[in-house]
């Protein structure tokens, strides 16, 4: 045999092929790592712009959305296994490879798809986006990863429960260590509690909408759902929740304005603000941070249905066109400005209830953000301080002797809810407020477990809503 016959044929080189739902979702956690986006606000123009297309179906969307979320929710225990699998640290592996990876692994322990498709498609798409070289490179950590299913795994990164409580639950869960132990402080009680609420805060939440009074009703929403697809609210007397892969903007009230998609417990707070007694009259009402509209929305009609008037003021003039938007339609007198709630265009006591949702760490809303968990430090905390405590200051210097605040965030941290409002009642870092704890858990008929009061704090494992806090506070003097 001669050489020419010992020779192998050349290998044919193959161009990758694009698969179109693998790609979207890289494509979606490269713009939540590049740019600070939020995948709740990239992922729909995405998922539109590839059905205007035809690449894809109900079923594709379907998958892109889980590869995008499941990756972002469990990044941080991913990101402990790839790291036991890779001869380098983490930091050192380029974020567009990391990326394919830990979509690659979330298919792996995180789904149903079977193995082999899960490791070839992560290749195929590392080809199409990062080259031949490193597709090699996702080949062999992947084929690590597939030695163990996630149980096995987590027995192998995670420390003992008994040895590092809290380090066990952030890698286990998939949370900052910090924010575990920030979330532990605020839920009280032992390890069942906490556990459960990392758990809700990895699950994907139901889409909830609001019917605004006088404009919607739950009755009609059912309806155009359907028996299969709706599902009446779990407390708030405006929810309907809509069962997996629903489109709310398919529904007509939602495409005229007269529902929404708004969580429950932001619903709750809403509504507890709107019911709370007032001495005198009850005539104009105050949405001092407004944007993007979802509380101002149902405020807005609350109100009308009072003969109030409600003012919806918004710094960030973006969002302000958000409120208008949110109430445009709306059947009583409103009116939307552009102002700072630290800097009020408003005189003192010119209004009867006073909604101040002040902007914070979103703590509250993982299951929707779940990126954001990553994005937080702890100091984050420090420069929203002030500006939380100044919000709520001249929310009581704009309410009326006998009128009610409402002091709401999105966040369970002690830092951002009780102590924001036991400081401003005491005076610390400025005068104090002469006001009195109004008990808001009456207000919240039918809801359990909300706590000792006065204040009230809603839960993802206990009540289905996002991490909502009120507390309801009237003016004595």
């Amino acid at each position: 045999m001669n050489d020419q016959q010992r020779r192998r044929p050349a290998k044919q080189h193959r161009r990758p092929e694009k698969d179109p739902v693998r790609f979207l979702a890289f494509e979606a956690l490269r713009a939540v790592d590049e740019r600070d986006a939020y995948a709740n606000l990239v992922l729909p123009p995405l998922l539109k712009k590839a059905r205007a297309k035809g690449d894809f179906d109900g079923r594709d969307a379907a998958l892109a959305t889980e590869l995008v979320y499941g990756t972002l929710r469990r990044q941080g225990t991913y990101d402990a296994i790839v790291a036991a699998c890779v001869d380098r640290p983490l930091r050192e592996v380029d974020p567009p490879v990391l990326d394919v990876i830990e979509m690659g692994v979330h298919q792996l322990l995180g789904t149903r798809i079977p193995t082999h498709a899960a490791v070839s498609a992560s290749v195929e798409l590392a080809r199409v986006v990062l080259g031949e070289g490193r597709a090699k490179f996702v080949n062999a950590v992947l084929r690590k990863v597939s030695a163990h299913d996630l149980d096995g795994w987590l027995e192998r990164v995670a420390p003992a429960y008994d040895e590092d409580a809290e380090e066990h639950l952030s890698v286990v869960h998939s949370h900052p260590r910090w924010v575990v132990s920030a979330l532990w402080d605020a839920l009280g009680g032992g390890r069942a509690g906490i556990e459960d609420l990392l758990e809700a805060d990895n699950e994907r939440p139901e889409v909830t909408l609001v019917a605004r009074p006088g404009r919607s009703t739950t009755d009609e929403l059912l309806a155009a759902l359907g028996e299969e697809s709706g599902l009446a609210g779990r407390w708030s007397p405006y929810a309907v929740r809509m069962a997996e892969g629903g489109e709310p903007g398919a529904l007509t009230a939602v495409q005229e304005g007269r529902a929404g998609v708004q969580d429950e417990g932001s619903q709750l707070v809403a509504a507890a603000l709107a019911q709370a007694p007032v001495e005198g009259r009850d005539s104009r009402w105050l949405d001092g941070c407004a944007g993007p509209g979802g509380k101002a929305a149902l405020l807005g009609a609350l109100a009308a249905a009072r003969g109030a008037t409600l003012l919806a003021a918004e710094k960030q003039p973006h969002r302000a066109r958000l409120v208008e938007r949110a109430l445009a339609g709306n059947p009583g007198p409103h009116q939307v400005i552009t102002a700072d709630g630290t800097r009020p265009p408003w005189r003192p006591g010119s209004f009867d209830r006073v909604l101040m949702d002040v902007p914070c760490s979103g703590l509250g809303a993982l299951r929707r953000r779940p990126e954001a968990r990553w994005r937080r430090r702890p100091q984050d905390l420090e420069s929203f301080a002030p500006l939380q405590r100044g919000l709520l200051r001249e929310a009581l210097k704009a309410v009326r002797v006998g009128g009610v605040v409402g002091y709401a965030t999105c966040s369970p941290h002690l830092a951002e809810t009780r102590v924001v409002v036991e400081d401003v009642l005491k005076g610390r870092g400025g005068a104090s407020a002469e006001a009195e704890w109004v008990d808001a858990r009456p207000l919240l008929p039918g809801v359990p477990a909300l706590g000792d009061g006065p204040d009230i704090q809603l839960w993802p494992h206990l009540h289905g809503t996002d991490a909502m806090y009120l507390a309801l506070l009237r003016r004595t003097a």
